[in-house]
């Protein structure tokens, strides 16, 4: 099955999935062995790992050569966090015909304005209008190569203050312009938005939920709920910058490894993830001819 289908399947089925967040192909392949059936190549671990902000400071290019880093050195769907679509419609339409030659599978569009500023950072962030979005949406879908590309919605409405009705209406106007799933988001630590938009979505496009300041909530209250994806946005890159920075001071405090080596990764798991054994396979047929 092509990986746009996967990610599309994913997407529509009953039971409730789960993406990992990716900022690089090391974190990309850990996270496909872990078991999980797709990756969120996240805007801001990607932009955090290159030392940048969460507003577009990286430019759409360089966030490309990441996730071509990601496509490469896994077999599952990636879905692609592509913030506002980097600029206007004609932005979004080159954005989603690259994503599609280089087997990406999808794209997550917001709709804030460009350059975009983190979710969690400040309050009442600008969003655009309805219909300059619906219109990035249809220049995304009449842009893929691959039929069951996805173009998910991610609606910012109850990121900026605006009320219940607000965020209904610009999600089924996102679902009604073509978008394969529609995204809630909130930074309500209770999770109490997410349901109740839950409870008044009539709609039949799927719905996807970002639970980064609502962890506490139960999963069960996600699959009641009909919720049918969970991405975990950014975990990969919070667990690798407290590991670093742990080993780090207990290295520089002791001036000596010996204290952290059981607790770090072997070279030979580095190796294996970085394909170094295949590698020497290959050699012993390329090299000895």
């Amino acid at each position: 099955m092509r990986k746009t289908s996967t990610l599309k399947n994913i997407l529509q089925k009953k039971e409730l999935s789960f993406l990992m967040e990716a900022h690089n192909a090391m974190s990309a392949k850990i996270a496909e062995e872990s078991g999980f059936e797709a990756l969120w190549a996240s805007g801001l671990s990607i932009s955090a790992s290159m030392g940048l902000s969460d507003r577009n400071e990286a430019s759409w290019t360089q966030v490309m050569d990441v996730v071509d880093f990601m496509v490469d050195n896994t077999v599952i769907p990636i879905l692609l966090d592509g913030d506002t679509g980097f600029g206007n419609f004609n932005n979004v339409r080159r954005l989603v015909k690259k994503l599609s030659q280089r087997g990406v599978a999808g794209v997550c569009l917001e709709d804030k304005l460009f350059p975009k500023i983190n979710s969690f950072i400040g309050a009442g962030q600008d969003l655009a209008s309805i219909s300059e979005f619906c219109g990035k949406i249809k220049a995304a879908k009449d842009s893929q190569l691959d039929s069951d590309f996805c173009v998910v919605a991610r609606v910012e409405a109850l990121i900026s203050g605006c009320p219940m009705e607000e965020a209904l209406k610009r999600a089924n106007a996102y679902a009604g312009a073509g978008a394969d799933a529609v995204l809630i988001h909130s930074k309500q630590s209770d999770g109490a938005e997410i349901m109740e938009f839950c409870r008044q979505w009539e709609n039949d496009c799927p719905i996807v939920i970002v639970p980064t300041k609502y962890y506490n909530t139960a999963t069960d209250a996600f699959r009641e709920a009909g919720v049918s994806t969970v991405i975990w946005a950014n975990h990969s890159l919070r667990a690798s910058i407290a590991a670093m920075r742990a080993i780090t001071q207990n290295i520089r405090r002791h001036n000596s490894v010996a204290q952290v080596e059981r607790e770090i990764a072997s070279l030979d798991d580095v190796f294996k993830l970085t394909n170094e054994y295949e590698v020497q396979l290959a050699e012993q047929k390329y090299l000895t001819l």
